[in-house]
């Protein structure tokens, strides 16, 4: 092989231990010499891996000196079962922080160790960096076989509803609903959608069904490898995968891609060239991971009034996005003073992560009186590195220090001290306490 390569004996061996990286003559002289497709050659499976190795060694538990990226690497390529074992390990950790905090004092409820249905969903659309490749050529091929304009979209998926499957789709009123926003009735082959839903929620939905009835065999495919058992787990999985190919035929890849670019992530732009609600449009800003043509990573967050996280996906390091929103520094939840308004912020991690992220509300369909101001909060948020192609970020001079806010994960994970924001005693430290003198809370001096 070195002779074919024109290298040493030396460097081949350097190279077989991750010791050297491949140059592209060499990539070249591989794929010409052996008959091989470079992309082979180049494909990383462990990049997800140590994506996650790296956030799990930045929590605060982990005290003192950590492995850096060449040691987590080595880690990967000669122990990848014991990084795999240490990464479900820490997964169940974090889990039964999460349930404990929420139990508060008292017994620990039975089940109480092992990993939520909702954690492994999470997991599993992060392992793929948010990109499901055979749902993508699914959308397109569709989308394609409609040739239509966007504004004749909902006509196309009721159409092809109707002609290839016998479905049909009719609109009730709220009070027939019982508060649901769609039903669909197999044995009865209709589609009930609620009055509540606006028309980008319509077309959403019969997307989704459409999804659900033509593409199931794929979506258990995908889901084969999982590590979710049949049952809800399983089922919200292929709800989430059903909503990823929704968004991926009513806003096909490339076309996304493109008007992204050019508007600089404009999204109230993006929002009404695909004629889409805003949080749609976060949401498939997330997706554009297509190897060969990717945007910008980003991670997407789904907060209510009272901090919880009612959706999130990631494509990138922020492990915020994991543990949940509950910092109040984070401006996602200040939104709800100004409904509608697109709030950016810079943001630092306790770890020295910066990010860029904009927040803004959406709100919740309205059945009734009753149901108004169901609002929630939305951030997309993306390393800084990226931030001079987002033009929300463009009036921001990048090197004024005091433009970064500094958020943690939450309360019981951060370990920042003199906090003026602090509610609760972190669960790895002891913050100084000093009874001649009162800090910013009563938790620190």
């Amino acid at each position: 092989m070195a002779k074919v390569l024109g290298i040493s004996p030396g460097y081949v061996n350097l190279l077989e231990n991750n010791q050297r990286s491949l140059s592209v003559r060499l990539l070249m002289a591989l794929a010409d010499s052996y008959q091989v497709d470079w992309r082979d050659i180049v494909h990383d499976e462990t990049s997800n891996l140590l994506a996650g190795l790296r956030n799990v060694i930045r929590d605060p538990m982990f005290s003192g000196s950590v492995p850096d990226l060449q040691e987590l690497r080595a880690a990967i390529d000669h122990a990848p079962r014991l990084v795999q074992h240490f990464l479900g390990l820490y997964g169940i950790h974090r889990t039964t922080l999460e349930r404990i905090m929420r139990q508060g004092e008292g017994g620990l409820p039975e089940g109480l160790l092992t990993t939520s249905g909702e954690a492994v969903i999470h997991d599993f659309f992060r392992d793929h960096s948010n990109y499901f490749h055979p749902l993508e050529v699914a959308a397109e091929t569709m989308r394609a076989a409609f040739d239509c304009e966007t504004d004749d979209i909902y006509g196309a998926l009721k159409a092809r509803l109707l002609n290839a499957h016998g479905i049909r789709v009719q609109r009730r009123a709220t009070e027939e609903m019982t508060q649901a926003l769609r039903v669909y009735e197999r044995n009865e082959k209709v589609i009930h959608l609620s009055e509540a839903l606006d028309h980008p929620n319509q077309v959403f939905q019969l997307a989704h069904v459409l999804c659900l009835v033509e593409l199931q065999p794929l979506l258990d495919d995908l889901t084969a490898d999982s590590g979710l058992t049949k049952g809800t787990s399983l089922a919200r999985c292929h709800v989430e995968l059903a909503n990823y190919f929704a968004a991926a035929c009513v806003m096909p890849y490339a076309a996304f891609l493109q008007t992204a670019e050019a508007t600089a992530y404009d999204i109230d732009r993006i929002s009404a060239r695909f004629a889409v609600s805003f949080e749609q449009a976060c949401h498939r800003l997330t997706t554009l991971q297509r190897p060969g043509a990717q945007g910008v990573p980003f991670f997407f967050l789904r907060v209510d009034k009272a901090g919880n996280v009612t959706k999130r996906f990631n494509s990138t390091s922020f492990h915020l996005a994991e543990y949940g929103g509950a910092c109040p520094v984070w401006n996602i939840h200040m939104t709800f003073r100004s409904p509608g308004v697109i709030i950016p912020q810079f943001v630092e991690l306790p770890d020295g992560a910066r990010f860029f992220t904009i927040n803004r509300t959406a709100d919740r369909p309205a059945f009734n009186f009753q149901t108004q101001n169901h609002r929630l909060a939305v951030s997309l948020g993306c390393e800084l590195q990226y931030a001079k192609r987002i033009g929300y970020a463009s009036s921001y001079n990048f090197a004024d220090e005091r433009m970064f806010s500094p958020i943690g994960i939450n309360c019981h994970l951060c370990p920042r001290q003199a906090c003026s924001q602090r509610a609760h005693q972190p669960v790895f430290m002891e913050l100084p306490l000093d009874t001649a003198r009162r800090g910013n809370t009563r938790y620190e001096s």
